[in-house]
């Protein structure tokens, strides 16, 4: 009998420790961001500081440099069960969560007071929007102003509806966007935006200077025009189901030091905003600043753009409808 009970102690000892193992899980993430940028060098800390939190339970793998294919790519990985999440710029979520591209309407704002005013008022509705809608976020990491950049000078919209625009694939926001412009946009994933300059197939761009200059796409631009086009920003999304697997302490674990990543990448890249202009300029692009009818051109196609939006579903009304309102009482102050 006292064989058997030594049996029994040590096969619920087994079984005890095989549960313990089996309850590790690793969250397999995937990037554009290329090994050893800055965000690469951030997430890969917070995955590190993550694994010593859980004592193991829980590991954040890590794909960069668009291994595993463009956002689109990567969203049908996710779906598939290949992946559990991504690093990427909202328009990649809002077939899921329309809402999450708010920020990004063309010329919202004006300066980054603005955006840091109203960011603190509606972040944490979108980023309980997208849990809602299957997604468990950790905040949204600030890449810039998006300026447009292209190969001919263009100072008026009239001119910028010339140009072979690129708008990014399945974007349905920045597709949106462009033809409230008038601009018929050429689609194309992010990881063909280098080779459609080359090849001429596309002329024109409008990113982030961070962005322009990380993923080399000033090598073949020779002209910025000086307004601000839109505010973009990215987050780290992993599938809701996936993250419930996680206990609630391994959880709130993952979501403050995730958290405290993405925070200091945007802090980080507020900071390079305006070294990357000037870099910009200091390879030899012409900075072009629009005369005031050429900026009333500009304010009034926005302004229909934005409508052009709102109508296609890109951005719902309501939530929209308040943004301005305290846009305009911030304005007010």
């Amino acid at each position: 009998m006292a064989h058997l009970r030594l049996s029994q102690v040590l096969c619920v000892g087994l079984l005890a420790w095989s549960g313990l193992a089996q309850a590790a899980t690793t969250l397999k993430i995937a990037t554009l961001s290329p090994p050893g940028s800055a965000w690469m060098v951030a997430m890969e800390d917070a995955a590190a500081r993550i694994a010593e939190a859980t004592e193991g339970r829980v590991t954040l793998r890590f794909y960069p440099g668009g291994v595993m294919g463009d956002d689109t790519a990567v969203m049908r990985k996710i779906r598939f069960g290949q992946l559990q999440g991504a690093a990427l710029t909202t328009g990649a979520l809002q077939s899921d969560y329309t809402d999450v591209q708010l920020y990004n309407l063309p010329m919202l704002f004006r300066s980054f007071a603005e955006v840091d005013a109203l960011r603190a008022r509606f972040d944490d509705r979108l980023l309980a929007g997208l849990e809602e809608a299957g997604w468990v976020s950790f905040g949204f990491a600030e890449v810039g102003f998006a300026y447009a950049m292209s190969k001919t000078a263009a100072m008026t919209v009239e001119e910028a509806r010339n140009l072979k625009v690129w708008s990014p694939t399945d974007d349905r926001g920045a597709e949106a966007s462009l033809r409230g412009f008038g601009i018929s946009p050429v689609t194309l994933g992010i990881a063909d935006v280098l080779p459609g300059l080359q090849t001429q197939l596309i002329n024109a761009i409008a990113a982030p200077p961070v962005a322009a200059i990380a993923l080399q796409w000033f090598t073949q631009l020779d002209h910025l025009l000086e307004l601000p086009f839109m505010y973009v920003y990215g987050t780290l999304a992993i599938q809701k189901k996936a993250f419930d697997r996680l206990s609630a302490s391994d959880q709130d674990q993952v979501r403050a030091l995730v958290s405290e990543a993405i925070g200091a990448i945007g802090a980080q890249n507020r900071a390079d905003h305006e070294q990357a202009l000037a870099a910009l300029q200091a390879q030899g692009l012409n900075f072009i600043t629009p005369n005031p009818a050429a900026q009333a051109g500009w304010a009034a196609a926005a302004a229909a753009s934005r409508a052009e939006m709102i109508t296609s579903g890109a951005v719902g009304e309501g939530l929209y409808a308040e943004l301005l309102a305290a846009l305009k009482a911030h304005r007010g102050q």
